[in-house]
């Protein structure tokens, strides 16, 4: 293990006026080259950082951890990636600053967060994400509608459908192993991922009691992989040999590729923020560390990070409203 390493202790549950801009801008330790501003070191920052939430967010988090510790040599980061739901304890307990999440804090959340401190957690938006449906390789299926996704994943079948769906030869699909019972793969109930397609795809439903629930991303995608009648649900930016990203659509077969374009354009109908929540008092600037932290993950260098985990990078737009947020400007 190498130094950088070293120092990021990972654990899972298997672990304006345009004058203005360039003025804020530069007060910022940032240099802006037209889209996002490239971040530049400021002197005297050291100390620790602590991270636990969401495990759709712990690869980039400890991107951003290891480039920021090149940076600041004198920082040391911790990340704890246990599922969203452990974020809001975590702020609550004051056991760590940063809190990813892969969905919107609950109203529950925010509120026993506002009963021990007198003000709500700041919510920031750092990248977006697609929840992409896999199968294997081998399944000739094009694509597939909401209600066949929840047909296939719910038992209590709200989105429209009007029996459950058990096996691939149930969708048309002529292969011996369509015979079989689908596999399904999917998360548990402590992440953000589980909530979001629960919410989005299944119509507020409840799951099937024979889903295979994986403690990450990644296992369910390399569970699909090894199961020619398996199919799951996962970030779009876990896609691995072995497994199909299908397209999908709200209704009808008019599906949508889950491209960049068709993301960022909303056409793509499961994306999603990712978010990390910090605990700032409404009248307190945020400690030298931590904004400089945040800073680094929204300057170009940091979302660039974004796009090489396979997520989708903020715009300027959407940046600067964080910016601005935070008074980071």
């Amino acid at each position: 293990m190498n130094n950088m390493h070293s120092k990021i202790q990972r654990w899972s549950r298997v672990f304006f006026p345009v004058g203005f801009l360039w003025l804020c801008i530069a007060q910022s330790g940032l240099a802006y080259d037209g889209k996002l501003a490239h971040y530049e070191r400021v002197s005297g920052i050291s100390g620790n950082l602590s991270s636990i939430g969401s495990d759709t967010l712990a690869n980039m988090m400890t991107l951003w951890a290891e480039d920021f510790q090149r940076i600041y040599p004198r920082v040391n980061i911790q990340i704890q990636a246990s599922g969203s739901s452990t974020a809001p304890p975590a702020l609550i307990e004051s056991t760590a600053q940063f809190g990813p999440m892969s969905r919107k804090m609950r109203q529950s959340e925010k509120a026993a967060f506002e009963r021990q401190f007198g003000y709500p957690p700041t919510e920031i938006r750092v990248a977006i994400d697609a929840l992409g449906i896999f199968v294997h390789q081998d399944n000739p299926i094009k694509g597939l509608d909401f209600i066949q996704l929840d047909a296939i994943f719910s038992a209590t079948l709200r989105c429209g459908a009007l029996k459950p769906i058990n096996r691939w030869e149930d969708l048309g699909i002529k292969a011996r192993w369509a015979t079989h019972q689908i596999q399904l793969f999917g998360r548990n109930s402590v992440s953000g991922t589980y909530g979001y397609f629960k919410n989005n795809a299944l119509c507020d439903g409840d799951f099937k009691v024979n889903v295979n629930e994986q403690p990450g991303s990644a296992s369910v995608v390399q569970g699909i992989s090894a199961s020619v009648n398996g199919i799951g649900y996962s970030g779009v930016g876990y896609q691995m040999s072995g497994v199909k990203l299908l397209s999908i659509s709200k209704e009808g077969t008019d599906y949508i590729e889950p491209t960049t374009d068709n993301i960022t354009s909303g056409k793509y109908p499961l994306a999603r923020f990712l978010y990390i929540y910090i605990n700032k008092p409404p009248t307190a600037k945020l400690k030298p560390l931590e904004a400089e932290f945040i800073r680094y993950m929204l300057s170009a260098n940091g979302q660039k990070r974004v796009e090489q985990d396979g997520y989708i990078a903020l715009s300027e737009r959407f940046v600067l409203q964080e910016l601005s947020k935070l008074d980071l400007h």
